[in-house]
């Protein structure tokens, strides 16, 4: 876990309940039998990650240890855990059940549903004990689950609950799929371990936990992480295509608005240049079937399987989508693209103080609208030379002197002639674009801080 926010990321695991039926006496039922059961069926299977991570937020490059919580899905050594216990690591230890230390490496990740797949480094021959995906869609509120994983770094742990709801949706979180609510207890660190039912499946992968309130945490459903992990194997990423619509359910009960009917989906916007404004798909059209495939999305709990039904078309193959505007029948043909990175790439910029970053249209919306291709200041070192000059986070690089900034590379090959050069010249002139404005600073690289 990196991050102790409202909403944390962490881990949890799901019981169902089991009671004797008879027409006459109840037969004895102990329930602490079935939890036992089911927790045996999965907690040798339980592992704890510890990684070490390379990060540019605090303006420099700096290595850190993060831990976090995964589970054993195969007996060759498959592990599934979140793609934010593992971002940017450089090395992966795994603890086992039986306290052997095991390195692992990335079979493939997706930051768009924080799933991780992962691959231990099994002696030859050897088999692991592994634990079982179960059916998420036959759990209901009400069934007992189990949180399985570490927190605060602790080497293993359980926790009991119930599920709180099946269909949760979560602003911002669910694109591609819905969660599971649980009760049971999680804490920091716990992300990326199993949820498990009463018959010891696992039903979900623990991600998200708030620290006050109340004990509340959320699951990826199992259904997904099926998917996913196919997905991760055979590509090494999920690959999304890109449309650009922007989405929204018939009934909007937040924002009272309701479109009526039962079919179909309502478009919001399109994106700038994007495949669906291409397309000359509006707002308010709603969209009835692509490829003859019906996509509706009543409420908003119905939005992230449409989203990922158009998710997973094929790159750049037109598709033909039916739609109704205004009351009239139109059918448009429409080429999804790859949706590619997520996120740009970083870059440290020693005696600057500053690390600088790709503008990335879904992981930098706001920068993007400003500039397409570019660069940005991510992380700035306090005190330190760009402090010093006036240089903030998400300030966009135009320009260092007179040479115009477009890529990494170009930040990249400035700055290591700057510091061949640092005898003769210790100051660049640096353009950049905050907040709509052009702004030009003089960054005096002179002083060197990494040495105080």
């Amino acid at each position: 876990m990196r991050k102790y926010l409202p909403l944390l990321l962490i881990s949890i695991l799901s019981v169902s309940p089991v009671f004797a039926e008879s027409d006459e006496t109840p037969a004895a039922f102990d329930f602490r039998e079935v939890v036992k059961s089911a927790k045996d069926k999965v907690f040798p299977a339980v592992v704890f990650i510890r990684c070490i991570q390379q990060t540019h937020e605090m303006g420099r490059r700096m290595t850190q240890e993060v831990s976090g919580s995964g589970v054993i899905i195969s007996p060759d050594g498959e592990v599934l855990t979140n793609w934010h216990v593992i971002d940017k690591a450089t090395e992966i230890r795994c603890l086992l059940h039986d306290g052997r230390p095991m390195n692992a490496t990335i079979v493939g990740s997706d930051k768009d549903t924080d799933l991780a797949l992962l691959k231990l480094s099994v002696p030859e021959g050897e088999h692991l004990l592994y634990a079982v995906l179960g059916d998420s869609t036959l759990l209901e509120e009400g069934h007992f689950v189990m949180a399985m994983g570490a927190p605060w770094g602790l080497a293993r742990s359980v926790s009991i609950g119930i599920v709180s709801c099946t269909r949760r949706f979560l602003p911002g979180n669910s694109e591609y799929s819905l969660w599971l609510q649980t009760d049971a207890a999680i804490s920091p660190g716990n992300s990326g371990g199993p949820l498990v039912n009463t018959e010891g499946r696992v039903v979900g992968i623990n991600t998200l936990g708030v620290m006050y309130g109340g004990d509340t945490g959320f699951a990826i459903p199992s259904q997904t992480i099926k998917l996913i992990a196919a997905q991760l194997r055979e590509y090494k990423s999920v690959n999304w295509t890109w449309t650009g619509l922007q989405l929204q359910p018939l009934n909007d009960f937040n924002r009272n608005i309701y479109f009526g009917g039962t079919e179909g989906v309502i478009v919001a916007e399109t994106d700038p240049e994007s495949p669906a404004r291409r397309a000359d798909i509006n707002p308010r059209d709603r969209i009835l079937r692509v490829n003859g495939t019906p996509l509706n999305a009543i409420t908003w709990e119905d939005l992230p399987a449409v989203h990922r039904a158009i998710g997973l078309l094929e790159k750049y193959e037109p598709v033909t989508v039916e739609l109704l505007r205004g009351g009239e029948a139109i059918t448009v043909e429409l080429t999804p693209r790859e949706k590619g990175d997520v996120e740009g790439g970083e870059l440290d910029c020693p005696r600057w103080d500053f690390t600088a970053k790709t503008i990335n249209q879904f992981d930098n919306p706001a920068l993007y609208f400003h500039r397409q291709q570019g660069v940005f200041v991510y992380g700035v070192r306090s005190p330190g030379n760009a402090s010093n000059a006036g240089l903030r986070q998400s300030d966009i690089i135009l320009r260092l002197d007179s040479k115009e900034i477009r890529t990494l590379d170009d930040v990249r090959e400035f700055h290591e002639k700057a510091l061949e050069n640092i005898e003769k010249q210790s100051r660049v002139r640096i353009t950049v674009l905050r907040d709509g404005l052009m702004r030009q600073f003089v960054l005096d690289f002179s002083r060197d801080y990494s040495k105080k």
